[in-house]
C-alpha cells in the first residue's frame, strides 16, 4: 500500500507462492519481471528441504529476472516462494495509483491494476504471457476503512495482526486464467448491486457519493449476463461480477475477470446531466467487457497474434447484445456507421495492415490495439455470421467455448468449430479477410434480357487514393447478397464470389425493378453502380423503400468513390438531394460526416461558402421537423438526430438556428433556463464556431462551474473502439 504522501515513491510488500512444477533439472529458474526488486527467494520440493535462491539475475530490457540457486532443482512439484518489494506507480499500468477528488475537496489515491498486455509482471514475478494459465489466491492487506476488491468474492476479512488500522481480506481461488486478466483494486466507492435472472451478483462501484450513476450500467449489465449465457449456451462461471469506475485509467475499460475496470465516463451515468449518447456509450462498453468474459477469459488466445479475434469479436457482439437490450437505439445500422465504414475509410490505406498481425516481441502488442483489429475484424465477424446463419453461428460458438474452456486457442479453432457446425469453408473464406490487408471494390452492370436481368460482377482492391494500380491481384472470397425492389428486405440470390469475375442471372426481374448489392451493408467490400443502375436507386432513397441501413451505405460508398476520384463529387451531390425525406438518426450521423469531410477539403477553395449553403439545404427541411424542444413520444434516436441536426446547421450559419443557440446560451448561462443535456453540445459548438474572445471567456467559465464532457465527446458516437481493451 502507499506510504505517506510526502514520499517520493510508494511500494508495496509482497510474498507470493507459486504452486510449480519443474520439468527439467535446472539450477536457473527465469521469470517475467518489471519495477520489482526481489528480497529473498526459495523453492522446496515436495517432501524435501527448501533451497534459497543465491543470485538474482535482471534482465530489464526484456523485463526479466532469473533466479539462481546453488543446486539442481530436481524434477518434480514443489513450491517457489518470493518476497519483494514493487513499486506503486504513477504509470497507469500495473498495479498503480490513481489519484481522485473527495466530495469534499481532499486529494485521495487509490490502488489498482491494468495487466493487459504484459503488466502483471509491474505486480509482481511470473509467468506473463496468454497461454501460461493457472489458478489465484489472491490475499491483500489494506486500511480497514477502504474497499478491497479482486477477481472472486471475499471468503474471509480479519484484523491484521501487526497493525490495528489495517485488516487481511481473503478471496477464493480463481478459475484456471492468465496473467494479464488478474485484477485488484483498493480505495473509496460505493455501489450498487442486483442479481441477474441466472444467480449472479452483479455490483457497480462508483466513487463515493456517486452510486446512482451506477445505476444504468447496473441494469445494462444485469440484463447482458442471462443474454450471454443463453447465445453461448455456456454460464457465466463466477459467483459475482464487479464493475468498477476508476479515477485515473489510460484505456477506456479492461475485462478482468470479474472485476472489469472503467474509466469513470464509460461506466458512469448522471441522470440529470448525461445525454443519450453517453448513455448507449455505456451500454455499449458493458457490453464488450462481459462479452470478454467467455470469449477471452473462460477461452483466451493462444498468443497475442490471435488479440484481433479477442478484441473483434467482442466489437461485434456488444452491439448484438445492445440491441437485446435496448431494440429502440437501431444500433444495428449505427454499427454501419461507427465501425463498418471507419474501419473501411483506415483498411483502404496503402499503409493498412492485416487483421491478424504476427506479434514476436511482447513490446509490438501495443501497436495492434487499432481500429483495424477492433472496427474491421467485427465487420468480418458480422459478414461472417450473416454468412453462416444465426443457429450454426451459436452452435459454432458453443463447441469452441467448451471445447477449449479454461484453455487457450488460436484463430483456426475458431473456424474449425464453425465449419463443423456449418458445413461451409469457414477457414478458406476468412483467411482470404484477416491475412491480407484492404478489401474488394465490387462493379456491377446489369443488362436487360427479356425478363431476367444479368449482372456482370467485377473486383478490384480499393484504394482511397484512386483505381488500384498494383501488379499483384489480391482477391477476396466475398459472400454477396442481391436484392431487388421486388422485396428490399430479402435476399433474392446469395452467393460466394471466389474469383474475380462473376456473370449472374436474376429471374423474374423486370426492366422497371431496381437491383442493389449488399444487403443490409454486411459485406465488407464497397460497390459501384453502372450510372443506370445507380439511377434506379435514387427513387427508393426518397421514397424511404430501401432499408436505412441500405441507404446509408450506398451514400458511403459514393462519397469513398468520389474522393478516390473513382466518381465525380458532382454526382454524388445530386444522389444527396434524394435524401430530402431522410427520417433516419444514423443515415443522417453518417450523411453530416462525409459532409463535414467535403467541406473541410473545399475549406480554403471558392466553392467553401457553397457547400455551406448546400448543407443548409440539405439539413434545414429535417431541422424545422425537429425543433428545438422533445414532442411527446419522442424516443432516443430522436434525441440524437435532435442534437446532431442542429449542432450542422449552427456550424453552417444556419441565421435561425444560429440566432436561437444564442439565445439559449445566454438563459442558460443566466441560469434562467438550464440547456438539457442533448442540447449543450450542438449550442456550445454553434455559439463557439461563431463566437469571439468574450464568447470563449464565457464558455471557459460555464465549463468550469460545470463540466459535462459527456455531452460534448463526441458528434457520431464514433469513439475509437480501440480505446477499450
Amino acid at each position: 500500500m502507499p506510504t505517506e504522501e510526502s514520499r517520493e515513491h510508494h511500494f508495496f510488500l509482497v510474498i507470493i507462492n507459486f504452486l510449480s512444477q519443474v520439468k527439467q533439472a535446472t539450477n536457473q529458474i527465469v521469470m517475467n519481471c518489471a519495477d520489482i526488486d526481489i528480497i529473498t527467494a526459495s523453492y522446496a520440493p515436495e517432501g524435501d528441504e527448501e533451497v534459497h535462491a543465491t543470485g538474482f539475475n535482471y534482465q530489464n530490457e526484456d523485463e526479466k529476472v532469473t533466479l539462481s540457486f546453488p543446486s539442481t532443482l530436481q524434477k518434480g512439484t514443489g513450491t517457489l516462494k518470493i518476497d519483494f518489494v514493487g513499486e506503486l506507480n504513477d504509470k497507469m499500468k500495473g498495479f498503480y495509483r490513481s489519484k481522485y477528488t473527495t466530495p469534499t475537496g481532499d486529494t485521495r489515491y487509490a490502488a489498482v491494476t491494468q495487466f493487459e498486455a504484459t503488466d502483471a509482471r509491474r505486480a509482481f514475478p511470473c509467468w506473463d504471457e496468454p497461454a501460461i494459465k493457472a489458478t489465484f489466491d489472491i490475499s491483500l492487506v489494506v486500511p480497514k476503512d477502504r474497499v478491497a476488491l479482486s477477481n472472486m468474492n471475499v471468503i474471509d476479512r480479519k484484523p491484521y495482526p501487526d497493525d490495528e488500522n489495517l485488516v487481511e481480506v481473503k478471496f477464493a481461488r480463481t478459475p484456471v486464467m492468465s496473467t494479464y486478466l488478474v485484477a485488484f483494486v483498493v480505495g473509496e466507492y460505493d455501489f450498487v448491486e442486483a442479481r441477474s435472472l441466472d444467480g449472479v451478483l452483479v455490483r457497480v462501484y462508483t466513487p463515493v457519493g456517486k452510486a446512482e450513476q451506477g445505476k444504468f450500467a447496473l441494469e445494462v449489465a444485469a440484463k447482458t449476463l442471462p443474454f450471454y449465457k443463453d447465445y453461448f449456451n455456456v454460464p457465466y462461471p463466477l459467483p459475482k461480477i464487479d464493475l468498477i469506475a476508476i479515477a485515473d485509467f489510460a484505456a477506456g475499460a479492461m475485462e478482468n475477470w470479474g472485476l472489469v475496470t472503467y474509466r469513470e465516463t464509460a461506466l458512469l451515468i448522471d441522470p440529470k446531466n448525461s445525454c443519450s449518447s453517453s448513455r448507449q456509450w455505456v451500454a455499449l462498453v458493458v457490453g464488450h467487457e462481459l462479452a470478454h468474459q467467455w470469449f477471452g477469459n473462460l477461452v483466451t488466445m493462444e498468443w497475442w497474434t490471435h488479440l484481433w479475434l479477442n478484441e473483434g469479436f467482442a466489437s461485434w457482439i456488444e452491439y448484438l447484445c445492445v440491441d437485446h437490450c435496448f431494440p429502440e437505439y437501431d444500433i444495428w445500422t449505427q454499427f454501419v456507421s461507427a465501425d463498418y465504414t471507419r474501419a473501411q475509410e483506415l483498411d483502404a490505406l496503402d499503409n493498412s495492415h492485416p487483421i491478424e498481425v504476427s506479434v514476436g516481441h511482447p513490446s509490438e502488442v501495443d501497436e495492434i490495439f487499432d481500429a483495424i483489429s477492433y472496427s474491421k475484424g467485427a465487420s468480418v465477424i458480422r459478414m461472417l455470421h450473416d454468412y453462416i446463419g444465426d443457429e450454426d453461428f451459436r452452435k459454432g460458438m458453443n463447441l469452441y467455448l467448451t471445447k477449449f474452456q479454461q484453455k487457450n486457442a488460436a484463430t483456426e479453432d475458431l473456424w474449425e468449430s464453425l465449419e463443423k457446425a456449418s458445413g461451409k469453408p469457414i477457414a478458406a473464406v476468412m483467411n482470404t479477410w484477416t491475412k491480407q490487408m484492404g478489401f474488394p471494390l465490387i462493379y456491377v452492370e446489369a443488362e436487360q434480357q427479356e425478363d431476367d436481368k444479368v449482372l456482370k460482377l467485377v473486383q478490384k482492391k480499393f484504394c482511397a487514393s484512386g483505381p488500384y494500380t498494383g501488379e499483384d491481384f489480391p482477391m477476396w472470397m466475398v459472400p454477396i447478397s442481391i436484392c431487388t425492389s421486388d422485396d428490399p428486405t430479402c435476399a433474392k440470390m446469395q452467393i460466394l464470389m471466389d474469383k474475380p469475375e462473376l456473370t449472374l442471372v436474376l429471374k423474374d426481374v423486370k426492366p422497371d425493378q431496381w437491383v442493389k448489392l449488399n444487403l443490409g451493408t454486411v459485406g465488407f467490400y464497397r460497390t459501384q453502380y453502372s450510372p443506370d443502375m445507380l439511377e434506379s436507386l435514387i427513387p427508393a432513397i426518397k421514397d424511404l423503400s430501401l432499408p436505412p441501413v441500405d441507404r446509408l451505405g450506398l451514400q458511403n460508398d459514393l462519397f469513398s468513390l468520389a474522393r478516390a476520384g473513382i466518381i465525380s463529387t458532382v454526382e454524388v451531390l445530386k444522389v444527396m438531394e434524394a435524401f430530402v425525406n431522410e427520417p433516419n438518426y444514423t443515415v443522417w450521423s453518417d450523411l453530416s460526416c462525409n459532409l463535414g469531410i467535403l467541406s473541410t477539403l473545399l475549406s480554403h477553395t471558392d466553392f467553401y461558402e457553397e457547400i455551406q449553403v448546400f448543407v443548409k439545404d440539405v439539413f434545414s427541411p429535417i431541422g424545422e421537423r425537429l425543433g428545438w424542444d422533445p414532442k411527446p413520444g419522442e424516443g432516443h434516436l430522436d434525441a440524437l438526430l435532435r442534437g446532431l441536426v442542429l449542432g450542422k446547421l449552427g456550424k453552417a450559419g444556419h441565421k435561425a438556428t444560429l440566432e436561437e443557440a444564442r439565445r439559449r446560451f445566454k438563459d442558460h448561462v443566466e441560469g434562467k433556463h438550464i440547456l438539457s443535456a442533448d442540447l449543450r453540445s450542438p449550442v456550445y459548438v454553434t455559439i463557439l464556431k461563431h463566437g469571439d474572445s468574450t464568447t470563449l471567456d464565457t464558455m471557459l467559465k460555464v465549463s468550469a462551474l460545470s463540466v459535462n464532457t459527456a455531452s460534448l465527446r463526441h458528434e457520431k458516437l464514433n469513439i475509437p473502439p480501440y480505446k477499450f481493451l
